[in-house]
């Protein structure tokens, strides 16, 4: 029996490595070369060069290897990829050796290439938007980010589809989507090379455009965006134009983060709508944004905490000078002590839906205030209260119930009240205005048109609604003395007045000539800093108090209000 040699070094490497389940070699330096001392079949069948000395997989990691054996661990771990970094093979590739020293290691490698291509193919995914095959909000963002160091000479376009939701609601989904494809190739063909689009919301598309000069470039690629979007779209059997909204934000201007400057672009979108022209956002209007918001928790609070106050200012018979009635004005002081104008609180109110509350609020101490006079004069104190109704108000609220509860909370008849309202409350929603007039006239209310002369209302609405008064706009009286026109509408008010049975006020009376003026045109009343400025309302009191009243009496009234 012939005796079997015994196994080499070579051998028992062989054999050692064959029990490791993926690619794995066993290395050694020799002559300053890296060469494969062992190869497990795993490693044989991945199609990697595997010639024993020169490799040139190994002169490719010759560097790696170098460092490793000369640091002090015993194991590390590297990201490697042949061929071309899509179509490639990544592994992740790991050396150990059992002590710090010597010229041998162990290389495992680790395939990663399906790994990496789901990942790739979910990130896709997840930063594509499905219908237009165009990046996605979040793959907008990331774009963004990575040309952060760009910053300076990009700008974020964000195109605002105006009509979008009422074609989308009346013809289907699937017209909308066509529609939205459609829109989506147009714009791409108004841009320009290196410009890129992006869906970012429903009816919203994103555009990152290079603007190597000023914020001209950026205007003109909105100005070729809209000319794109000029032509009608055809849908099924339909034409239908498509309007857009266009807000820009460059980014040199404050916008650290993506978010961020898409978010300006968007906020000068919101006032594109409003002005009908393209919007390039301004820090200083984002900045009035946030202290609105900041005035409308203070307002809320103030509101619950009936923190507020009215003042009134007389309106007077032009015929004989008395007073026969005040108008009811908010005013607020905020907790710091700064008077806010109503010019800033009311638009704040109106926009955010506090104009309710606060209207609620203002007719209920309007009739508290009025009743604590007829109180203080031992009956009937011969005025009226006039408050005014917001349009947003009107549309929003059932006004009648408030103004009967108000009624009956203070013991009031409804002709003591006078509402006003503007004629855009009117054109708003004329059925609904309409409706609720004819409710409130229905209680004995006296109802006004406040600032007429100067909004769109319709001659036949005039006709139609229960309107007693007219109240001249002050742009009208103020300086009409001066001004042969204006005094020719002053008179054509008053004679379309006189034809329809309603009476008059002239606002903005401010001196004695005015007032004889209005009076010789046939003007019925007349309010303004000729008769007084807005009175706290014991100061009011004083000016129709029977002679009979005490100081005393009105420094109660002024109490009671506090």
């Amino acid at each position: 029996m012939v005796a079997r040699a015994p196994p080499t070094l070579s051998d028992l490497l062989e054999a050692g490595i064959e029990l490791i389940p993926v690619p794995a070699a066993h290395l050694i330096k020799q002559d300053g070369v890296w060469a494969f001392e062992a190869l497990n079949r795993a490693y044989r069948q991945t199609g990697l060069d595997i010639a024993p000395v020169g490799s040139p997989f190994l002169m490719a990691i010759a560097d790696r290897l170098d460092r490793f054996m000369a640091s002090n661990h015993c194991n590390t771990e590297f990201d490697w990829t042949t061929g071309e970094e899509i179509d490639g093979r990544h592994y992740r590739i790991g050396l150990g050796r059992l002590a710090v020293g010597g010229r041998r290691c162990t290389m495992t490698l680790l395939d990663q290439s399906s790994r990496l291509a789901t990942e790739r193919t979910l990130r896709r995914e997840m930063t594509t938007d499905s219908l237009t095959g165009l990046l996605n909000r979040t793959g907008f963002g990331d774009l963004i980010e990575a040309l952060a160091d760009q910053r300076e000479g990009r700008a974020v376009l964000v195109v605002d589809l105006v009509r979008f939701g009422r074609i989308n609601a009346c013809m289907g989904s699937l017209a909308g989507d066509e529609l939205l494809i459609t829109v989506a190739r147009r714009i791409k063909g108004a841009l320009r090379a290196g410009d890129v689009l992006a869906r970012i919301g429903g009816d919203e598309f994103g555009v990152l455009i290079h603007v190597a000069h000023d914020r001209a470039e950026a205007m003109a690629v909105a100005e070729r965006i809209r000319d794109a979007l000029q032509a009608p779209f055809r849908l099924t059997d339909f034409q239908i134009g498509m309007e857009c909204s266009i807000g820009i934000a460059i980014g040199a201007e404050e916008a650290d983060a993506a978010e961020e400057l898409i978010r300006h672009a968007q906020f000068a979108m919101k006032r594109a709508k409003t002005t009908g022209r393209t919007e390039i956002y301004l820090a200083q209007a984002f900045t009035i944004a946030r202290a609105q918001f900041a005035m409308e928790t203070a307002l809320r609070s103030a509101i619950e905490d009936r923190r507020l106050r009215l003042t009134f200012q007389p309106i007077c018979s032009l015929a004989n000078g008395r007073v026969v009635a005040f108008e009811a004005l908010a005013r607020w002081t905020d907790e710091g002590g700064r008077d806010c104008s109503p010019d800033e609180f009311i638009p704040v109110a109106e926009e955010s839906g506090l104009i309710v509350p606060l209207g609620r609020w203002a007719i209920d101490e309007a009739a508290r205030t009025l009743a604590g006079w007829d109180r203080a004069a031992g009956g009937r104190c011969g005025v009226n209260m006039a408050v005014n109704l917001s349009p947003i108000q009107l549309q929003r609220d059932r006004v009648a119930p408030v103004i009967e509860a108000a009624l009956a909370a203070t013991g009031l008849t409804g002709d003591r009240l006078t509402l006003e309202l503007t004629e855009s409350a009117i054109v708003s929603d004329p059925d609904r205005v309409a409706r609720a007039l004819h409710e409130l006239k229905a209680l004995g209310t006296t109802l006004a048109m406040d600032d007429f002369g100067t909004g769109y209302s319709n001659l036949a609405h005039l006709q139609k609604l229960p309107i007693d008064i007219l109240k001249i706009d002050r742009s009208f009286v103020t300086d009409m003395l001066g001004d042969r026109d204006k005094v020719a509408i002053v008179r054509a008010i008053l004679g379309l007045a006189q034809a329809l049975g309603k009476q008059t006020t002239g606002e903005g009376v401010e001196t004695n000539a005015l007032a004889q003026t209005l009076t010789a045109l046939g003007c019925t009343y007349g309010q303004g800093y000729y008769y007084a400025r807005p009175l706290e309302a014991s100061s009011a009191w004083r000016m129709i108090a029977p002679s009979s009243c005490s100081e005393t009496t009105a420094s109660a009234i002024s109490s009671s209000r506090g």
